[in-house]
């Protein structure tokens, strides 16, 4: 198994959550988070003053998926996420050794 880390826009989650929720996967972890990349921030212009804002505000989207699924679920998340301007966010595939259901104690390796 894998698990998928998504970092994108915050206007992009609703395009990115249906996305996934028609091809199946329907089990995620949504978080707010804030960071930059190469972008390094932006300017903005406020009451006539200029304001360097250095951390931006991104969702995080977390998926567990089967191994054979990995190139599907990147893909969906990569074209509803792309905007093509910068700070469109990153995709990260680590793998996951076990996972345990709470409730039954049922464990998949």
């Amino acid at each position: 198994m894998k698990k998928i880390e998504a970092i994108i826009r915050p206007e992009r989650l609703e395009k990115v959550k249906s996305s996934l929720e028609k091809s199946g996967f329907v089990a995620m972890t949504v978080t707010e988070v804030k960071g930059r990349g190469e972008q390094k921030g932006i300017k903005l212009q406020f009451r006539g003053r200029t304001m360097e804002v250095d951390l931006l505000p991104k969702i995080k989207i977390e998926v567990v998926v089967k191994n054979d699924e990995v190139d599907k679920a990147v893909g969906i998340i990569a074209d509803a996420s792309r905007t093509g301007k910068c700070g469109d966010g990153k995709i990260f595939v680590i793998p996951v050794e076990m996972v345990v259901r709470v409730r039954t104690g049922e464990v998949e390796l």
